[in-house]
């Protein structure tokens, strides 16, 4: 079915191209004149209908279909006007007809003004939306992409969910630049319908005069009509497609359908329409006015708002209701109180003093303002979040985060929170409950009002704004993230920067336990005979440390006993490992089927593996300081490619550097990743975005 829609929409379009060169009947004629009407109303519905603009993102490729129908109907109806004396069907006369009543110039005028509303007002100002929709999408889309990458670090979505995501950016970059010139073609398709009416007027006259001796009054009346009723016939489609074209572009920052949106919208503000129908009480007071017809609309006017009111009320007493409800039933839990016990009672007991000595894996301390967040009894979400961040990790990397203790500081400023790895602190932020954070891109398109700042997690230049100016600064390409967000994001990202120091031997004997249920030979073969828990632990807290997954432990544990035939060093297996496990690093790493990476120069390689050395404590890379500063440099430019791709920057290198490699570079880019050419599937395409070579 859809094969045979697909070559019926294919077909149309040559017989659409055909109508610029076959002559048609009336009758046809009217057949496509009525299609023409039908299909653009149509469209606009389906515009108004529509709750985002990627619903309807065949509009584009529409809208210059539906234009080239219309010219060519405007060129058979100018074929059979001026060679049929103004006969050119039925729609045409009737439209002609109806619009004149009689008088040429009334009619000439009612379609000059339709004509120049759809050029000027219509078309014009979609013009302007789309190209200024356009250009903010494009803007917007580094910042929507860090925004998604957030999202899926603090938990919220999968990865699945953010390819998804990141498809809807790309879509709707390419909808909005489509748009951007479909505009155009509706611009000069109201140019030429004022050029096609002229030139059947002028013709029509000067044929009806000349060739065939007619009075010049005759003459006049006859393609007058024809004239006007063409144009009528043309134009009334081309203004509901206009329609639609604003209608689309301007769908951006609505929730629903366009019906959906007026009616919620407007009832959800009662006292306009009681102030309204008030003024218009008081304009019917004054001599002269229509009396009966400003009071019957301020009637409607004052019960509509009436109406709407006590929705409202009725709404909020009904939340009102659960609310009490709810706090009803927390009421109803009586605990006893425990006496209070002073600070040095407590540390009497020499338990209790023990307990200050534990370390906590990984702890936050808030601020005073900062603790309705944590406060799940006051409607705070941060535990929940970190939960679902556990579990999101847990599944895409195979090692679960441990708990993440949360206290309140009396030494931290009201808005500060701080993050500590171990007992020590790691990273620290602050933010404001009241405020959105704005996080600037690359070439705002405005400024807003705000309080200048640093994104915490990717150090982006942000600005702290108030709600009210929320909307204004999306439309300005800035991306717009709550508090809560802007806190996850921090503490995901700085746990998957020290995740390494988490993986202990605990967490070691636990993964080889669950793993042990699975395949016990396995498990008895290599530990303690083959490799120890320590360097199992070594290859495991590297494999994460590089962003590695160690989820499939039963590949890692079998490629560590096929290299333990040849070696016994940590390093060498480490690499091995990765090999094994190069479709996972594929999937990690690879975006739509493309990888996009920093190569080194052949050269260049050579130059770093001669320079491999040896030692007792294993084997290191001496670099001569003057390659190892350009190669510093060039990789300055070239990882700001890919902040505005809004993806980490990977270096490809050959498998005999590649740790090396990475051990010299991660001083300096501590949030790059270096592979191997081993480690990447061979079903991938690899886009080198730049090469670091010897000057």
């Amino acid at each position: 079915m859809k094969k045979i829609f697909g070559n019926t929409i294919s077909l149309f379009v040559i017989v659409i191209v055909l109508l610029l060169v076959i002559p048609l009947n009336p009758f046809v004629l009217d057949i496509f004149f009525i299609m023409n009407i039908s299909v653009s109303l149509i469209i606009l519905l389906i515009t108004m209908n529509i709750k985002e603009p990627l619903e309807f993102s065949i509009f584009p490729s529409l809208l210059l279909i539906t234009t080239l129908f219309r010219i060519g109907l405007n060129i058979s109806s100018t074929r059979l006007i001026l060679t049929k004396q103004g006969q050119a069907g039925q729609v045409i006369a009737a439209f002609g007809t109806f619009v004149l009543q009689g008088n040429v110039v009334v009619g000439v005028i009612i379609f000059l003004i339709i004509v120049l509303v759809q050029f000027i007002v219509i078309t014009k100002g979609a013009e302007r939306v789309a190209e200024v929709a356009a250009r903010f999408t494009l803007d917007a889309m580094p910042g929507k992409q860090m925004a998604i990458d957030a999202d899926l670090s603090s938990g919220l979505i999968d990865e699945v969910q953010a390819r998804e995501r990141r498809y809807k950016i790309q879509k709707e970059a390419d909808f909005y630049g489509a748009m951007d010139g479909a505009t155009k073609i509706v611009k000069g398709d109201a140019v030429m319908s004022i050029i096609i009416t002229s030139i059947n007027f002028i013709a029509g006259t000067i044929i009806g005069i000349v060739q065939s001796g007619m009075e010049i009054g005759d003459v006049l009346q006859m393609y007058s009509i024809a004239t006007i009723g063409d144009g009528l016939v043309s134009q009334l489609p081309a203004l509901l497609i206009s329609t639609s074209t604003g209608m689309i572009v301007t769908r951006s920052v609505s929730e629903g359908s366009l019906n959906t949106d007026v009616s919620s919208q407007f009832l959800a503000q009662p006292q306009a329409f009681l102030i309204g129908g008030g003024v218009l009480f008081v304009i019917s007071v004054v001599p002269g006015m229509p009396k009966i017809q400003l009071m019957t609309v301020a009637a409607i006017l004052v019960a509509l708002g009436m109406t709407a009111t006590k929705r409202m009320k009725a709404a909020g007493a009904m939340a009102g209701m659960v609310a009490g409800g709810e706090s009803l039933t927390t009421a109803e839990v009586d605990l006893p109180e425990a006496a209070p016990m002073t600070e040095e009672d407590y540390y009497k007991d020499i338990n209790n003093v023990y307990s200050l000595l534990n370390v906590e894996p990984i702890e936050m301390e808030f601020g005073y303002s900062l603790i309705p967040l944590v406060d799940e009894s006051s409607g705070g979400k941060l535990i929940s979040r970190i939960v679902i961040f556990r579990r999101q990790y847990a599944q895409e990397m195979g090692f679960v985060i441990p708990s993440v203790r949360l206290r309140d500081s009396s030494a931290l400023n009201t808005n500060q929170y701080v993050i500590k790895i171990k007992g020590e602190e790691v990273a620290r932020g602050e933010i404001l409950t009241d405020y959105y954070l704005a996080l600037e891109p690359p070439n705002p398109t405005g400024e807003i009002d705000g309080i200048e700042t640093i994104e915490p997690a990717y150090g982006i230049p942000s600005k702290w704004i108030t709600p009210d100016v929320k909307e204004m600064a999306e439309i300005y390409g800035y991306t717009v993230i709550d508090p809560l967000s802007v806190v996850v994001t921090h503490l995901s990202e700085t746990i998957k920067r020290h995740v390494s120091e988490l993986m202990n031997r605990n967490e070691v004997t636990q993964l080889v336990e669950n793993l042990k249920k699975q395949v016990p030979e396995l498990v008895e073969e290599a530990f303690p005979n083959v490799i120890t828990y320590s360097g199992f632990q070594k290859i495991l807290c590297s494999l994460l440390k590089e962003g590695i997954p160690i989820k499939d432990l039963g590949t890692i544990l079998e490629t560590i006993l096929d290299a333990s035939a040849t070696t016994r060093d940590i390093d060498t297996m480490t690499e091995q490992v990765r090999v094994a496990l190069k479709r996972t690093i594929t999937r990690r790493f690879c975006v739509d089927g493309q990888m996009r990476v920093i190569t080194l120069d052949a050269e260049l390689e050579k130059v770093i593996a001669s320079s491999l050395s040896k030692n007792e404590s294993g084997i290191y890379l001496a670099l001569n300081p003057d390659v190892m500063q350009q190669m510093i440099t060039q990789l300055a430019e070239l990882v700001k490619k890919f902040a505005q791709l809004g993806q980490p920057p990977i270096i490809l290198t050959s498998h005999v550097i590649r740790l090396y490699f990475y051990r010299l570079i991660e001083q300096f880019y501590p949030d790059i990743y270096v592979l191997s050419f081993h480690e990447i599937a061979n079903n991938i395409q690899i886009q080198a975005l730049g090469n670091v070579t010897l000057s």
